[in-house]
């Protein structure tokens, strides 16, 4: 069974790596770390924060529209392409078909976080101001968001279009980074504000989590720049990434398992 998921993992690996979205995106980071050299250079005095802002922001953003629109297509481009029904008539369950192309995302995504996290380590020491430990556990949080948004990606894709995937995940994930919003409208809304707030906040992951910077967590504005969170809110942070991926993933396997390809 391993052998089998790590079989179709390393071919996902494969088919995204030839990709050409992929490179043009990794250019578009390495240009928004340049931009912030420039944009760095304009502000007094805040160098750094422009440095560590711009470069995180990119790794969050990119990185998850990356792991949507790998999610999106690589399971959908199966189906299009009816290589799925010579796949489904081999000794593999549909389910590691669905784990196997995730892991596949996997390794993809990590590289491309592990890429732009030295892109912005690289930024950061050529302006002479090294790398913390908060922007290492901010590079880690940020992976952990976009693994997330990759299972929401896959969890559509294992029953929709590509287009309808692509709004629906990307919605979610969009929900997912203003928790704090939503859980402040259930605190001063309308009752039927609360009521739509609160479904919102039970199933959607709270992505917020992944980037605490500017947040008041436990009473204490915390930051990127100065006091960040602990290790053990990364591990706490990384355990609601894995939870969320698990479930996602099992309903991706359910669905795409009683899905018809006739």
């Amino acid at each position: 069974m391993l052998g089998r998921i790590w079989a179709i993992a390393l071919n996902t690996f494969r088919e995204a790596a030839r990709i050409r979205v992929l490179y043009g995106i990794i250019v578009l980071v390495v240009g928004a770390n340049l931009a912030a050299i420039v944009l760095g250079q304009m502000s007094i005095h805040e160098e750094q924060r422009v440095a560590r802002d711009i470069g995180l922001a990119g790794i969050s953003l990119f990185g998850s529209l990356t792991a949507i629109f790998l999610g999106v297509f690589l399971l959908y481009t199966e189906v299009q392409r009816r290589t799925i029904h010579a796949i489904v008539s081999k000794p593999i369950e549909r389910w590691e078909f669905v784990v196997g192309k995730y892991l596949g995302m996997v390794v993809v995504l990590t590289i491309l976080v592990a890429l732009f996290g030295l892109a912005m380590c690289g930024m950061l020491t050529w302006q002479g101001v090294g790398v913390s430990g908060a922007v290492v556990k901010a590079i880690v949080l940020a992976w952990c968001e976009v693994l997330t948004v990759a299972a929401i990606a896959i969890f559509f894709s294992s029953f929709s279009t590509p287009f309808l995937s692509g709004i629906f995940a990307l919605a979610m994930w969009a929900l997912g980074r203003v928790t704090p919003d939503i859980q402040a409208a259930i605190d001063r809304g309308t009752p039927w504000i609360r009521a739509t707030a609160r479904i919102a906040l039970e199933i959607v992951p709270d992505v917020h989590l992944f980037s605490p910077s500017g947040r008041i967590i436990e009473g204490a504005q915390i930051s990127v720049h100065a006091d960040f969170v602990t290790w053990g809110y990364v591990g706490l942070a990384s355990l609601h990434a894995l939870g969320w991926i698990v479930g996602l993933l099992a309903f991706a396997c359910l669905l795409f398992q009683r899905r018809d390809f006739a």
